[in-house]
């Protein structure tokens, strides 16, 4: 195995969200280049996305985005909708799929925050500033505690 393959992590990533770059970037600050999917280009199809929702904790409609997508329009807070219909709502508008979603043999989160990632990874190698200046892992590659 070549390094930073020795763990096998996948992230569905939107390069125009920051907390998902700010996820990937802690996953290559633990020495692990992830499979990126671009779920806007290449969204998950209706069995796999099924898949990671169970496997993530979640309900159908826990995973979805309201904000900056077209929730409200579709009245997608009809509690009534199934979760054939929400899924079938993200099918066709993938923004609708909160995100940054990784997967890791650990298991599979929604990093919101992006520190969600950090219990799925090896530990970090190094200090680590989110793109906003907060600093998360320290020079000893400890987490730095929040207020």
């Amino acid at each position: 195995m070549t390094e930073g393959r020795a763990m096998d992590v996948i992230i569905y990533h939107n390069p125009d969200c920051e907390t998902s770059r700010n996820t990937l970037a802690m996953i290559r600050n633990a020495g692990v280049e992830p499979h990126i999917i671009e779920y806007l280009k290449c969204p998950p199809t209706r069995a796999p996305l099924t898949r990671l929702v169970s496997r993530a904790g979640f309900t159908v409609r826990q995973i979805l985005r309201e904000k900056g997508t077209p929730f409200q329009d579709l009245g997608l807070d009809d509690p009534s909708l199934s979760d054939e219909a929400l899924l079938e709502a993200i099918g066709a508008h993938p923004i609708l799929m909160n995100r940054p979603l990784v997967v890791a043999p650990k298991g599979v989160r929604l990093c919101r925050p992006s520190e969600q990632a950090l219990d799925l990874l090896p530990p970090q190698r190094g200090p680590f500033i989110k793109e906003n200046g907060e600093q998360v892992i320290d020079d000893s590659g400890r987490r730095v505690a929040t207020t």
